[in-house]
């Protein structure tokens, strides 16, 4: 690849950073935007990126970090300046001129959601309008919206906990069905739009584990995995969010979020299936068994 057609990976944590790996692997010129030249920055460097300092709220760090750049993989972590952060990128990428594609990473809630809706988290709220603004933009853009992450804290920390406690996953998500999906699988989607924009622009993705599951079917799963009974125990979203979820010390930004996001699995809102990860990379995206095995350790110390 020639390197006029340099990405720019605004936010290298998480899914971002899976992209960076997977695309210096294939020898895509990458530059990294990050808030601080710390240790995770030298890291990106060893993988061969270019490492620029900035903050994707500020107009004069994203001018300089979008220049030579054709290609954008767009993305914040859970954040109150999610939208503002879009609004400044959208406007810098309009002046630029010279995007093939903006890969913006979005949430599968949206899809359910409507321009008068209220049931959703501040979060998806602001990942809804950021998504009308890109649209606006006029931009060539790809909307990537993934379920929850089979690496979020909900199905890997805080069910480490509990599984290591007493061989159950402690959540209030009642009857409701689930298909969370891996940060690997987000990242094979992203980096197969960003080596080849041209045919996926104007798309939406939605990506999801291969099947939903119930929260005793995913305790099945856990398993199997593990070698080890695992059973859940269905407990009260109220005390789950004071006596659980308060504990972790999270900005109330992200409490707020993730409670949220505890609800709508309890009123099955989760509930859905896609094969877009299949259908993007010829790869399907992998079950809960296999990313539990694959992290066995971690699961039980």
């Amino acid at each position: 690849m020639a390197a006029s057609n340099l990405v720019l990976i605004a936010n290298a944590g998480g899914v971002g950073r899976t992209v960076l790996e997977q695309l210096r692997g294939q020898g895509v010129p990458v530059r990294a935007l990050v808030h601080h030249d710390d240790d995770r920055a030298a890291g990106l460097r060893v993988l061969g990126a270019e490492v620029v300092v900035g903050d994707l709220t500020r107009p004069e760090s994203v001018a300089a970090a979008l220049q030579g750049v054709r290609r954008v993989y767009f993305a914040l972590p859970v954040s109150p300046d999610h939208l503002l952060a879009t609004t400044v990128m959208a406007s810098l990428a309009r002046e630029h001129r010279e995007l093939d594609a903006l890969v913006g990473m979005s949430q599968m809630t949206v899809s359910q959601m409507t321009s008068t809706s209220t049931t959703e988290s501040h979060q998806q709220r602001l990942h809804w309008l950021a998504e009308q603004v890109l649209n606006w933009s006029g931009l060539p853009v790809v909307h990537i919206r993934p379920t929850s992450f089979l690496d979020n804290p909900l199905f890997t920390s805080l069910a480490a906990q509990s599984i290591r406690r007493n061989g159950t996953i402690e959540l209030p998500f009642g009857t409701g069905r689930t298909s969370p999906v891996a940060v690997d699988d987000v990242a094979r989607v992203v980096s197969t739009v960003l080596r080849e924009p041209a045919r996926h622009i104007g798309n939406v993705y939605e990506l999801t584990g291969p099947r939903t599951v119930n929260m005793n079917e995913m305790a099945e799963e856990y398993s199997r995995a593990l070698g080890r009974p695992v059973s859940y125990v269905d407990v009260p979203l109220e005390w789950w969010r004071t006596e659980v979820l308060a504990k972790v010390g999270l900005p109330p930004h992200t409490e707020e979020h993730i409670a949220t996001m505890a609800r709508l699995h309890r009123e099955n809102r989760y509930d859905r299936a896609s094969d877009d990860v299949e259908r993007v990379t010829g790869v399907p995206a992998q079950t809960i068994e296999a990313f539990v095995a694959a992290h066995q350790d971690f699961y039980l110390g």
